[in-house]
């Protein structure tokens, strides 16, 4: 028997829902109150401020990203299989937390600008460090390519992995392993089928 959903849960999952869907700065404190059967002024009872319960959301995802990022920095694995283990460890977070990957996505840039969110930035510092590390490191072992700057290909990752939001959704047939395994053959591998080189006709005589 599942335990009840506390009235706490209940308006954190409820505004999560319109943050992602309208925008925070468009959802009112009167919209989620409406959305739990709450009066606003009740809703101050367990929250100070919209802006709490965004921080809340946000802190819970990225506290999560950074918890799964450290559990496979410090495994002793090779870059590829690192590169693996961060897109699935990515993967999982956007899945546990799907609101609040498309809040951050959508509204980071408006949010990192006031002070009690300025934690934003460090946070995605801390993420970029995470991937340039393994990238740097396989490029200097000679497992990735040399010739495109880490920088571009970490954004390049980053919208693969964290665009997902927009439009995964796990099937019977089609999980979460898969999607990351598909990611990373494709970010690493590319999608051209790989043919023995073909002879020239120089070559040929």
């Amino acid at each position: 028997m599942s335990e009840p959903v506390s009235r706490r849960d209940l308006i954190l999952d409820k505004a999560a829902q319109l943050f992602a869907s309208k925008g925070v700065s468009a959802t009112t404190v009167r919209e989620i109150a409406d959305s739990v059967g709450l009066l606003s002024c009740s809703l101050y009872h367990h929250f100070e401020s919209k802006d709490a319960i965004v921080d809340e959301l946000l802190r819970s995802y990225l506290d999560d990203l950074r918890s799964r990022y450290k559990a496979v920095t410090a495994e002793d694995l090779d870059p590829r299989a690192k590169f693996d283990r961060l897109v699935h460890a990515s993967l999982e977070t956007v899945e546990a937390h799907p609101y609040a990957t498309e809040i951050y996505q959508n509204d980071f840039k408006l949010l990192v600008e006031q002070p009690r969110f300025r934690y934003l930035q460090s946070s995605a510092s801390e993420t970029r460090r995470t991937w340039l590390d393994i990238l740097n490191q396989g490029k200097d072992e000679g497992v990735f390519r040399s010739d495109i700057d880490p920088q571009v290909l970490y954004r390049i990752i980053r919208d693969v992995v964290w665009m997902s939001v927009r439009w995964y959704k796990r099937t019977a047939s089609y999980g979460l392993r898969q999607l990351a395994d598909d990611c990373t053959s494709i970010l690493l591998d590319g999608v051209s089928i790989k043919h023995p080189a073909k002879r020239t006709a120089r070559a040929k005589r």
